[in-house]
Order: C-alpha cells, then sequence, then structure tokens
C-alpha cells in the first residue's frame, strides 16, 4: 500500500512539474509577443527566456504557431473566468450596474499592453488576428446566453431577436472599436451595448424608454 501511495504521488508530482514548465514557456510566448511581436519572435528567443532547451520546448509544443495558439487560448480561458467573475458578482436588478462593470471589464481587457493578440491586429497577421477575436466573441456570447440572458429573461422581455447571434457581432465590433478608438469615454460604449440589446430602457440615462412591465 505505501508503495503505491509513493507512486501515486510521484506522478502527481510529475504532473505538476509538467504543467509548470508548460506554463513557463506560454508566459514567455505572451511576453516575447508582446515586447518583439508575433512575426519577430522564435522558438530560439522563447528558450532564451525560459532557460531550457529547443528539445524541452519541442515535447511541449510541434512548433511556435502551437504554442501562440495555446498562449492565446489561455487568453481566452482566463476571460471568461473574469466573466464568470463578473456574473456571480452581479446584483441581481442593478442592470445598469452590471452594464458599467462589464464595460469596464471589457476595455480593460482589450487594452492590455501584455496581451499577445494585440500584437496580431498591429503586426500584419490578419488571418490569425481574425481567427482569434472569432473565438473570443463565439465563447463570450454563448457564455452570456447561457448565464445572464436566462436570468434576465425570467424577469424581463428579451426584446432582441437571434441573441447569440446579436451578442457575437456585438463583441466583435466592440473590440475592434476599442482597440481603434482606446480613448472612448465608458459611458459611450455602454450607450452602444444597450442600445444594441434594447435594454437602454434599464439606465438613467434612458430611463424614458423603460418597457411597461
Amino acid at each position: 500500500m505505501d508503495q503505491q501511495v509513493s507512486l501515486e504521488e510521484s506522478r502527481r508530482h510529475e504532473r505538476h512539474a509538467h504543467d509548470d514548465r508548460r506554463e513557463e514557456i506560454l508566459a514567455a510566448v505572451r511576453d516575447a509577443c508582446a515586447e518583439e511581436g508575433v512575426s519577430r519572435f522564435s522558438v530560439s528567443s522563447i528558450t532564451k527566456r525560459v532557460g531550457c532547451t529547443r528539445s524541452l520546448f519541442y515535447h511541449y509544443f510541434p512548433d511556435k504557431e502551437a504554442a501562440l495558439n495555446a498562449a492565446l487560448d489561455g487568453i481566452i480561458e482566463s476571460f471568461i473566468e473574469r466573466l464568470q467573475a463578473w456574473n456571480s458578482d452581479r446584483e441581481q436588478g442593478d442592470i445598469e450596474g452590471a452594464l458599467d462593470d462589464a464595460v469596464a471589464l471589457m476595455k480593460h481587457i482589450v487594452l492590455d499592453e501584455r496581451d499577445p493578440s494585440k500584437s496580431l491586429a498591429t503586426g500584419g497577421n490578419a488571418a490569425l488576428y481574425t481567427a482569434f477575436v472569432h473565438r473570443v466573441a463565439d465563447r463570450t456570447a454563448r457564455y452570456i446566453c447561457d448565464s445572464a440572458v436566462v436570468d434576465f429573461a425570467r424577469y424581463h422581455e428579451v426584446r432582441i431577436d437571434h441573441v447569440y447571434e446579436t451578442f457575437y457581432v456585438l463583441i466583435t465590433g466592440l473590440v475592434m472599436y476599442i482597440r481603434t478608438h482606446p480613448d472612448a469615454p465608458d459611458d459611450l460604449i455602454k450607450d452602444i451595448v444597450a442600445s444594441t440589446l434594447h435594454i437602454e430602457g434599464y439606465t438613467e440615462k434612458y430611463k424614458d424608454r423603460r418597457p411597461e412591465r
């Protein structure tokens, strides 16, 4: 029995070490892309940052593109986790407060200087950037439809058709708009979101448009 427990612990430590090294490489990919740009980062620059061999890099990833995609997937997962936190912290009935927090969260993430996807937008890799924005919009829209929209529909009429598609287009457009207009006021973006979703009547600014119960 003791030998079995010892073997399981050893395997668990190996998995943790494996995960740690992989995360170190992904962190280096994110840093390299942010500092050098996607078009200039290389396997050599990653291994130098991590202090590992090329063979170790290739143990985890077949090429630098796979490592970049994994790093981008990590960014999406992190965003979804923060979106889940936003959803759990929402105060029931405070639609305007939820809008304020959502806009602040999205602006912070889109304008994050350490985000390697930013170098996709400025580095000329249009196909990769488009694919990344699609993945962000798809995951975000599906999560919101399955959580906040379901909750909203319990108490209010959902006044848009094609709910997933509307959120997808809205998120895609906001990512592009915020990137090209980083100084856009939060209230402006909030108005865009609210009017697109036909919930502007739940804000103080447009309370005269609130639907009748």
